[in-house]
């Protein structure tokens, strides 16, 4: 089954779920650790090719999902959810995607803020707008290292919520993303 049911989500969306937090964790660690690499690195060149060939990867892949889940069915709700925890929940998604798309277009100005490309592994070049306000760089760069702090908090949070309802409420919210 590729598509959505009301009863449990599809392949495909279960592939943009997983796919989805692996890349973004592991781009924060990624970003995490080449903050420090001086000039002399190795890696002072190839971890940020990395960073953002892989970055625009995922920005077309979340808005592949995005048009997925627009034109999929919806799982109905657990019924023994609560129309808080229903709340919270569309609240969280909400916040995930939202601060997903803000943090690759914060990431997007700090790379092009000088007028250059991006090249997404030497395959294709992501134009550039240059820079369209003063002090683009440095304000685009506190935006996503502060929008990657709170992604990946809301991330976390997310991920406790769903052992929670496996745990504690014994109910199917965490299985019907692995089945």
């Amino acid at each position: 089954m590729y598509k959505n049911t009301t009863q449990g989500y599809g392949r495909i969306t279960k592939l943009f779920h997983w796919l989805s937090a692996i890349v973004i964790f592991a781009l924060f660690g990624l970003g995490f650790w080449m903050v420090d690499l001086t000039y002399y690195s190795e890696w002072y060149r190839t971890a940020p090719h990395w960073h953002k060939s892989v970055g625009i990867l995922l920005f077309v892949a979340t808005v592949l999902r995005l048009v997925w889940r627009k034109f999929n069915v919806k799982p109905d709700a657990i019924d023994t959810h609560s129309a808080v925890v229903r709340k919270s929940a569309h609240i969280a998604h909400f916040m995930l995607y939202g601060l997903l798309l803000v943090l690759m277009c914060s990431g997007y100005l700090i790379s092009t803020a000088d007028g250059r490309a991006i090249s997404v592994f030497n395959w294709i070049d992501v134009p550039a707008l240059g820079e369209l306000f003063s002090n683009q760089e440095d304000i685009s760069g506190l935006v996503h290292e502060y929008v990657a702090y709170i992604l990946i908090s809301t991330a976390v949070l997310h991920a406790l919520a769903a052992i929670k309802h496996h745990v504690i409420d014994k109910d199917a919210t965490l299985t019907r993303m692995f089945k």
